[in-house]
């Protein structure tokens, strides 16, 4: 059973390295907002509405958390959504597994189908999103969402494992080709590089590839992080500074958020009772890191912002 820490700093914050020592606050601690969810993932913040949006996979349920009143309400079923993000003009960019597309929720609160297929194959279940300053939009396609019925439904996949681009234009081109089972993925600060979880290595482990000249593709990454005997990196993102805060797991002593300088060295972990699927920058100054962890919603206050993208 998880309990608030009673003392600061607190202990559920290790410092790995000196340099994580400046990207925290002493007087800050982990705070569970939620517990009701079968499995957390996908969370972006939505600052006009200072307000949490986050999927419950199984449950079939997109979640909303309200900072000022702390209430958790649905804010929509259906579909078996996974990854979420904002695209450039602040509309919500969702992945499901059911549907076995990429999703736009318009203002209105109609849905369009950004990709659900390549090349006359429909896509597998695409997993994890990014928005990128051009306006183009990414996401990594595993088979996890058609593996089984839990998440989606069981289904035979047509095409390789890969992460593809979206332009404006609603072109859809192959990103990444070569990666086995992709998951979580996000760009550098200045969008020069693309980190890329590959949950089919063994051991897993966290690549990264130069961006192309013409910004359309990442060829050739190569490993970045070993995530070593155990370690379970899902979903990640980054803070202005080119860390990586990246979901881990999976047993005790690993569950949690582990955090990377830009060398590729662990620097600091913050350790949740649950593993830590997904996670994502938040608050008025982007300085509230939110962390979707298996049942639960956690919160932490940092002292470095997230990169200003979705």
């Amino acid at each position: 059973m998880w309990q608030p820490s009673e003392t600061y700093p607190d202990p559920a914050i290790e410092v790995l390295d000196p340099r994580f020592e400046a990207l925290t606050l002493h007087h800050a601690a982990v705070e569970r907002l939620y517990h009701g969810s079968r499995w957390a993932e996908g969370p972006v913040w939505f600052g006009d509405q200072n307000a949490l949006v986050w999927s419950d996979i199984p449950n079939d349920r997109l979640l909303r958390w309200d900072e000022a009143s702390g209430t958790v309400t649905t804010f929509r079923t259906g579909g078996f959504t996974n990854g979420n993000t904002r695209d450039r003009q602040g509309r919500l960019v969702s992945c499901q597994h059911q549907r076995r597309a990429v999703l736009r929720t318009e203002w209105d609160g109609t849905l369009t189908v950004l990709a659900d297929g390549f090349q006359g194959k429909r896509l597998n279940s695409p997993n994890d999103v990014v928005a990128k300053s051009d306006g183009s939009i990414w996401f990594t396609d595993p088979v996890f969402g058609i593996s089984a019925e839990y998440e989606g439904g069981l289904a035979e996949p047509e095409l390789p494992t890969n992460v593809y681009r979206i332009d404006p234009d609603g072109t859809l081109s192959l990103a990444v080709e070569g990666v086995n089972q992709p998951n979580g993925l996000c760009f550098s600060p200045d969008e020069s590089l693309l980190y890329i979880v590959e949950s089919g290595a063994r051991p897993k482990r966290i690549l990264v590839a130069e961006v192309s000249a013409d910004g359309r593709s990442a060829p050739e990454p190569r490993p970045h992080i070993d995530a070593g005997a155990g370690g379970n990196p899902d979903g990640f993102r980054v803070d202005v500074q080119g860390n990586l805060w990246a979901g881990w797991g999976t047993g005790a002593g690993r569950n949690g958020v582990r955090i990377f300088a830009p060398d590729g060295s662990a620097i600091g972990h913050i350790h949740l009772p649950e593993r830590c699927a997904n996670l994502c920058f938040g608050g008025r100054a982007r300085t509230r890191l939110f962390m979707a962890a298996s049942q639960s919603l956690y919160a932490l206050y940092v002292k470095v912002p997230g990169a200003p993208y979705f």
